[in-house]
């Protein structure tokens, strides 16, 4: 007899940072979800989209308070390290691509190249591009400090005006 998988439980909330409103979603390991929008209905129906087989539950307004206060502090642009954990649910690809585009700093942008070889995967230029549309930790994975190679804005899950608006504010800083 095989031993069944649990499902993976997610815990979420919607807060309100310099994006707007965002859904914000935890599994037991840290942050597993941060996506913007203006409609509570679609990013929920994007998270069940995402984790497909996860079980979600609302958090209660007490700790969802709690729970978002650091999350929606980085987004809006806190200095220093995070106190919290980051559980990006993802391929090992993905994931590959991800840890590679926390390395970028903050005020400084890679081509989706420079982000393929900087996994050793110079050939997987459009994978690349792929696994930064599919980030699902917006801002702090910061999928939006990829340029295309002639230096244009490229795509952005989440819109090519925020996109421009959060490299703006990050080279003021």
């Amino acid at each position: 007899m095989g031993t069944a998988l649990k499902p993976l439980l997610v815990s979420y909330t919607t807060a309100h940072c310099m994006l707007g409103s965002v859904l914000l979603a935890w599994t037991a390991q840290g942050l597993c979800t941060a996506l913007p929008g203006s409609d509570a209905a679609a990013l929920l129906h994007d998270l069940r989209r995402r984790l497909p087989d996860a079980q979600l539950h609302a958090l209660a307004a007490d700790s969802a308070q709690e729970r978002s206060a650091a999350v929606v502090a980085a987004l809006n642009g806190a200095p220093g390290p995070q106190s919290f954990s980051l559980d990006p649910q993802g391929t090992e690809f993905q994931q590959r691509v991800w840890q590679a585009l926390r390395n970028i700093p903050a005020g400084q942008t890679r081509s989706y190249a420079q982000l393929a070889q900087a996994i050793a995967q110079p050939g997987a230029v459009r994978a690349v591009g792929s696994a930064c549309g599919a980030n699902p930790i917006a801002v702090l994975i910061p999928c939006h400090r990829v340029l295309r190679s002639d230096g244009s804005l490229g795509g952005f899950h989440w819109g090519l005006d925020l996109k421009q608006r959060l490299l703006l504010r990050e080279s003021r800083a």
